[in-house]
């Protein structure tokens, strides 16, 4: 152990990040060796989208918070590294290591202002590739791969890309998913939900919903005929849809709006918090979603799940056997869904080290990593993983 705890900066800045930190946080404050700051940049800043997920996930209120806001993806990502970089100058003690989640702006934004300090920089959920370079989610993750000094990846997909990209196979562990550690540490609380009853659903007898990539939402033909598939499917089965800010703005923009709100088999819904969204899907017949933790949740979960994209990042989705990739083709939609309605549910599918215990591989790591210290018999074994 180091003669003072490592001082490691956690950044936050959207929903799927908030969900991620929670259980890595609590096993970090856990630490005796890690001193964790945690960093919310604002990149989601309403209270739906931020807020009740920290109240929801028991997380301590930020350190630092950037309220960096909304904007395009060029303001966006420079006014949370102009934001980070005066945050980090304002700190009495240097960090030893800045650590970042996933794919959105804010991982981006903070690892550069991180790499530029000479600050060592953690990705967690390095490694996953749609090959897909319109998405900007896709630029994001090459780009903070390259610059990160430690990269912990979700599944053995995600170390071939890092290893087949050239990245030191000594720098990528193999560790698991945070949102299955918080699927499971949660399940209690969201279990005991009650979204069901006080939204007048019955367990198996709706489908979920969700819609936020840019390129599904912000085209609006490809909105229309994304929505001709949910009113043909509706039709069928309730489908229960909790509302993106980007979809609602993309739906008011337009004028989608008012035929959404006419089909009578749609319950439209505002964003909901960790545990009712989790319940919501969890007893769900059929999941349809552009998400790709949506895709993760459904695998274990067990919930047939179909992708409204041509790729996924999260290739063990598939091979699970839960996670299917329809596209967006209306009628292919409708086909997919018909027949994953008419099949029983898949069984749950725990990929290798989707235990619930990620959170502890990488606080070991980090331990052993950070402090200059010789690799530990836990390291070997994961570091092992990505040889």
């Amino acid at each position: 152990m180091p003669d003072r705890p490592l001082r490691i900066v956690h950044v936050v800045g959207a929903r799927p990040n908030f969900i991620k930190m929670a259980p890595l946080l609590a096993a970090c404050r856990a630490a005796p060796a890690i001193e964790p700051l945690l960093v919310h940049t604002g990149q989601h800043y309403d209270e739906a989208m931020s807020g009740a997920f920290f109240r929801d996930l028991g997380m301590p209120p930020p350190d630092v918070d950037l309220g960096v806001g909304p904007g395009s993806h060029a303001r966006q990502t420079a006014g949370i590294m102009t934001a980070f970089e005066e945050a980090l100058d304002g700190l009495r003690r240097r960090p030893d290591a800045v650590l970042v989640v996933g794919d959105v702006n804010s991982t981006v934004a903070c690892g550069l202002v991180a790499a530029k300090a000479g600050i060592p920089l953690v990705h967690v959920e390095a490694g996953l590739r749609s090959r897909d370079r319109s998405m900007p989610e896709e630029i994001n993750r090459i780009a903070t791969d390259a610059i990160g000094d430690l990269l912990f990846c979700t599944e053995r997909a995600a170390v071939d890309n890092l290893l087949r990209e050239g990245a030191d196979p000594d720098r990528v562990f193999l560790v698991g998913n945070l949102l299955v550690d918080a699927l499971l540490r949660y399940r209690p609380r969201w279990a005991e939900s009650r979204t069901l009853e006080t939204r007048g659903l019955a367990a198996r007898r709706y489908a979920v919903l969700t819609l936020h990539r840019p390129a599904n939402v912000d085209d609006p033909d490809m909105l229309a005929g994304l929505l001709d598939a949910v009113e043909r499917v509706s039709r069928e089965l309730t489908v229960v849809l909790p509302a993106h800010p980007r979809l609602r703005e993309a739906l008011a923009r337009s004028g989608t709006d008012e035929r959404v709100a006419a089909m009578p088999g749609v319950r439209l819904a505002p964003p909901l918090g960790y545990f009712d969204f989790v319940k919501l899907l969890a007893e769900a017949r059929v999941c349809l979603t552009d998400s790709g933790g949506i895709q993760e949740e459904a695998t274990v979960l067990g919930v047939p799940c179909l992708t409204l994209r041509d790729n996924t990042e999260r290739p063990v989705t598939v091979e699970s056997g839960v996670n299917a990739i329809v596209g967006r083709d209306p009628d292919r939609i409708v086909e997919a869904y018909r027949e994953a309605a008419s099949r029983p549910a898949p069984r749950p599918c725990s990929p290798p080290l989707w235990d619930g215990h990620a959170a502890e591989r990488i606080v070991s790591i980090l331990e052993t990593r950070l402090a200059g210290a010789s690799a530990g018999a836990p390291e070997r074994e994961v570091a092992c993983l990505a040889s």
